[in-house]
């Protein structure tokens, strides 16, 4: 028994539903509530709590208490599918996870999910044998880390150095791997080795490598990388000379590295949003405190209106995030063939609203924002220095913005997908439902690009339409009946231009990223309407005994949705301007219909604020439970 566990009693492994299944009081974040009420108190001295990761960034150190706690409650089962013995059922599970120690501390979020990140290329494969093998090393604490990129080569996996030459019964491998997670912690590592000398796509295979097989001296760990932000990570490397590695090592069959990778990644990028989640809850709740908490001019900051404003728009913004994650997470399941484009819009767009979010809410707190003792442990500039390392790994924002850029003629030829057989039309209504069931993971369904087109953008000229006539029988929809309708009609003058695009010469013209920021705010729009499509009728629902204003309100009269295709909309007209309409558009500050919506959107923001839930559409507690300042 390890010393924490020996202090705090052995955990109950968590044990929860696959979705925000409705109990009576609407979908919900269960497993969420589960973790984060079992993790204890943050505002109390555990060891996830704020005060333990300032002081552990301070010093730069491991949160090894952290870790150890989370093993104990078997977090790392959530890394095993169901299949080879884990308690991951649904990919929505994972994203729960993820987004609860994210709001709590980036780093241990980081430290501790890096395994799968290690062990889903293994997944992927479908390596029966090899599974089997992983999960029970990781079903007893075994950490696991991938190492793809090199010190010269970066995101360039192709021109991978490290080679696995073939010998009698497996391979020996010589070469560096470097800036890998958990590289010196982990016992396994999880390598892109190249096998054929000319290289190429089927000149990489995947290899499992398990440290403590190795004989001494052929690996050794490089030293820690000092970093910006997550400072207390292990982010070092690993050298091989000549380690002599059996070739039950091989994941999959040999030559097929990239694919796989390429085909996991489809997966994590999708989950990585968690994590962005997390860290713009944690930062809006530090910004409503710290706005409840200071006066300025005779009056509190959350009486004034730029900072009323500045606080409602990162909660729609957020919001609108959440829904996209939401589909993302679940399209692993239900859309699997073109996740290629929504994991690639996924971990391009909630990093980057996120960091946007972060430096709007740092001129909330001003210069509390940049201290690191006093104000709140310092959190908010610990948290925006850590975020910033989520949009760069599992490939950064230009990586998936080219991913978007290389579909760009199939994705406009075949606008708008219009799901035809019974199946399809129940598995896009699956990626937006929250409590609908999920079908296993089938990766042998996972593509490297969206033949058919996406489903979930083809969906949003039919929603706006479903809006509109929804909006006829119901008046206080109109509003966001109208953003819908520009948003389709801007989508189709997109796919438009898309459909013009052209190769050029060394990668895609520049305008070709423009157009693949436009496009994944409008992906994100035709997740929100989706999501409001297929939850308005239970999600409004309070718990007995719970006040109706906290979750109802959001939904009443479609005000988050309107909120968010609000948000959508400006940030369209800053990436591709002109294209929802010719008309001139007036200031956003100065709309007085916007100002008014969301003054009515920081209604339900102080509301969950005050009730001690996440900031999200559907009802989630938090451990800390109710501010103990002052209202907001």
């Amino acid at each position: 028994m390890t010393a924490l566990t020996e202090r705090t009693g052995a955990p109950t492994p968590l044990r929860a539903p696959a979705d925000a299944r409705d109990d009576g009081g609407g979908p919900r974040w269960r497993l969420a509530e589960q973790l984060d009420r079992r993790l204890g108190d943050p505002e109390a001295d555990g060891p996830l709590s704020y005060a333990r990761a300032a002081r552990e960034d301070a010093a730069e150190e491991f949160p090894a208490d952290a870790c150890e706690l989370l093993g104990s409650l078997g977090v790392h089962h959530y890394y095993i599918p169901a299949e080879y013995g884990g308690a991951l059922t649904g990919f929505p599970q994972l994203l729960q996870i993820v987004r609860t120690l994210a709001r709590r501390d980036l780093t241990s979020a980081i430290a501790h999910g890096k395994t799968f990140l290690g062990a889903v290329c293994v997944w992927v494969a479908e390596d029966r044998a090899g599974a089997a093998r992983l999960a029970s090393l990781i079903r007893a604490g075994e950490p696991v880390s991938l190492g793809l990129t090199e010190r010269t080569h970066g995101s360039d996996l192709m021109a991978g150095e490290l080679v696995a030459e073939r010998t009698d019964g497996g391979y020996l491998v010589s070469g560096e791997k470097w800036l890998i997670n958990n590289a010196t912690r982990s016992r396994l590592v999880c390598l892109l080795a190249r096998t054929a000398p000319e290289g190429g796509p089927r000149g990489f295979s995947l290899l499992l490598v398990d440290k403590n097989e190795l004989p001494e001296g052929v690996c050794r760990t490089l030293p820690k990388v000092r970093t910006l932000g997550i400072r207390g990570a292990d982010i070092s490397g690993i050298a091989f000379d000549r380690a002599p590695v059996d070739e039950r090592a091989l994941v999959g069959r040999e030559g097929e590295g990239p694919e796989t990778v390429l085909k996991a990644l489809q997966i994590t990028r999708s989950l990585c949003t968690g994590l962005s989640l997390g860290a713009a809850d944690h930062g809006l709740r530090l910004a409503c405190r710290f706005a409840a908490e200071r006066e300025l001019y005779g009056r509190r900051l959350i009486d004034l209106p730029a900072a009323r404003r500045t606080l409602a728009e990162s909660y729609a913004d957020l919001l609108a995030m959440e829904a996209l994650s939401t589909v993302a997470a679940r399209s692993i399941h239900t859309l699997p063939d073109e996740l290629s484009v929504t994991s690639a819009v996924a971990k391009y767009l909630a990093p980057t609203v996120v960091d946007d979010i972060l430096a709007r809410l740092r001129g909330v707190l001003g210069a509390r924002s940049y201290l690191t003792r006093y104000y709140a442990h310092g959190r908010f500039q610990k948290l925006e220095r850590d975020h910033r390392i989520v949009g760069i790994f599992d490939g950064n924002t230009m990586v998936n913005l080219y991913a978007l850029t290389a579909q760009f003629r199939t994705l406009a030829r075949r606008h708008p997908v219009r799901p035809g057989r019974p199946e399809d039309r129940q598995a896009l209504a699956a990626a937006f439902g929250h409590a609908r069931p999920l079908p296993r993971l089938r990766p042998g369904r996972l593509s490297l690009l969206a033949r058919h087109g996406s489903s979930v953008m083809g969906s949003l000229p039919t929603a706006a339409e479903v809006l509109a006539a929804q909006a006829s029988r119901e008046p206080a929809l109109a509003p966001a009946a109208d953003l819908a309708g520009t948003l389709a009609a801007a989508a189709g003058r997109l796919h438009t231009r898309m459909r013009a695009q052209r190769p050029a010469p060394g990668g895609a013209p520049v305008e070709s990223f423009d157009l693949a920021r436009g496009y994944s705010l409008l992906f994100a729009a035709a997740c929100c309407l989706g999501v409001w499509q297929h939850n308005r009728r239970e999600a409004p629902h309070p718990r007995t005994g719970e006040p109706k204003w906290r979750t109802e309100a959001l939904w009443r009269d479609g005000l988050w949705l309107h909120a968010a295709l609000a948000r959508l909309a400006e940030r369209l007209d800053q990436a591709l301007p002109g294209l929802t309409g010719p008309q001139p558009v007036r200031p956003f500050a100065y709309d007085p219909e916007l100002a008014e919506l969301y003054e009515r959107l920081l209604g339900p923001l102080t509301d969950q604020y005050q009730a001690g839930e996440l900031f999200s559409l559907l009802t989630g507690r938090i451990a800390e439970g109710p501010p103990k300042g002052p209202p907001c």
